[in-house]
């Protein structure tokens, strides 16, 4: 006899776990189906966990900042223990560097002015006190080691930067995911390991459940794709692909992991900074080291991958990443091999998550968030709980999209921001900034 479930969630990532959490706690008896051994070894493993709110949309500001008072108040968020200990949010704060090009930033603090969210305007004085490490010559554009200007400063200072002090960094996402899935499991949610979906089932125009590798059928009438990488094919599996305007794909992205500069205690006196002149962002990680990550400017590569058959070893990429960060930092020794890790982005057409319902009806879907959407996951989550909810009481969320209440700030979102069906949207950033 098939097992028989409330709703299954294809994925057991942060926003996957964060799902089942949800659901469970309204009373639905959910299942976390993952093709990996764990909850977060996926790309969530690979994340960097930063916490901001800089977004280039007004409901993503609003999201991100109802998000920062989750993992604030991470405990109380999860209400249950977790034999392994609770994640720790470093509310640390993030700084944004002011350069000519990124005049995306004035749209930004307009939806922050809006909201009520606070940020603090930084003159070259300000971050050369909070920095002394910092040289604030101008590099731009970013470039990689193969340019003959690589490393030449293209001419004056920056202009100054941007700080938000409701920001930081999770050190620690996987285990940030394990204390999701202890959540979920405490309401009465379950989890099911190295076990991939092979189908979605349908009876007419509804799921009805879906079929794994080893031939189980597991019966449920809401299916959830958070599927990650993979969510394009899942979406095709289910047939939902055909009721989309909005498409993803996955994105091959490394990040360098290198200990920071000698005499400069970074792990405490550091912060997240966003660096669109050198095209880095970077935050402080345990044993006193610098993670850095790159905003994906023009020089460097978008890959798109196979999610079962790509490179997983580091390239000249994560070096170029160290050597750009190095520019900004001039005491950084940066390894001919430095570490770190690769992983996928699941992205969007315009960088920007698809969190919606779709057709067949009972199918769910929230993809197109790798890279940043972490920040997101607990009230993503609540989010598609409410979604879910309110499609499956017979609301036309297509006609009439969802008024979602957050729940920390008070603010109604407008969930047809992110919609399925949207055109792109045109004040995204078109990067990994979202």
């Amino acid at each position: 006899m098939a097992r028989t479930v409330d709703a299954v969630i294809i994925g057991a990532g942060v926003i996957g776990a964060s799902i089942g959490h949800q659901l469970a706690l309204a009373g639905r008896k959910t299942l976390n189906v993952d093709r990996l051994p764990a909850a977060g070894y996926g790309p969530t493993s690979n994340s960097c966990g930063i916490i901001r709110v800089h977004y280039s949309t007004r409901t993503g500001v609003a999201l991100a900042h109802e998000g920062y008072h989750c993992w604030r108040n991470w405990a109380e968020h999860l209400g249950a223990e977790d034999e392994r200990g609770l994640a720790e949010f470093r509310d640390c704060g993030c700084l944004v560097i002011r350069t000519g090009g990124q005049d995306h930033l004035s749209p930004v603090l307009g939806h922050l002015d809006a909201l009520g969210i606070p940020y603090e305007d930084w003159d070259r004085e300000a971050i050369a006190a909070r920095l002394p490490f910092y040289a604030l010559e101008r590099f731009s554009p970013p470039r990689v080691m193969s340019d003959p200007l690589f490393g030449e400063p293209s001419g004056g200072m920056v202009e100054g930067a941007v700080y938000f002090p409701t920001a930081g960094y999770v050190g620690d996402p996987q285990l940030a995911t394990h204390n999701l899935q202890r959540a979920a499991e405490a309401a009465g949610g379950t989890f099911l390991f190295g076990r991939t979906v092979t189908a979605v089932l349908r009876s007419g125009d509804r799921v009805c459940g879906v079929e794994l590798d080893d031939g189980e059928r597991i019966e449920a009438p809401v299916i959830v794709n958070v599927a990650g990488p993979h969510s394009a094919r899942i979406n095709r599996m289910a047939g939902a692909d055909a009721d989309m305007t909005i498409s993803t794909r996955p994105i091959r992205q490394e990040v360098a992991h290198i200990p920071a500069p000698r005499g400069i205690e970074f792990e405490r006196d550091g912060l997240v900074v966003f660096d669109g002149d050198i095209g880095c962002a970077v935050r402080p990680d345990s044993g006193n080291h610098v993670l850095i990550s790159s905003e994906l400017p023009p020089c460097d590569p978008r890959e798109e991958v196979d999610p079962d058959d790509y490179n997983r070893d580091l390239t000249d990429q994560a070096l170029n990443q160290a050597y750009r960060y190095a520019q900004r930092v001039p005491t950084l020794e940066v390894s001919p091999r430095p570490g770190g890790v690769v992983g996928l982005y699941d992205v969007s057409d315009d960088w920007l998550p698809i969190y919606d319902r779709a057709r067949p009806h009972g199918f769910y879907m929230a993809i197109g968030t790798s890279g940043n959407q972490f920040k997101n996951a607990p009230c993503a989550g609540r989010m598609m709980a409410a979604l879910i909810e309110y499609c499956e009481a017979g609301n036309d969320h297509d006609a009439s999209p969802l008024q979602y209440r957050l729940e920390r700030t008070g603010r109604t979102i407008d969930t047809a921001g992110f919609s399925r069906r949207r055109s792109v949207t045109s004040e995204s950033s078109f990067s990994v900034l979202g």
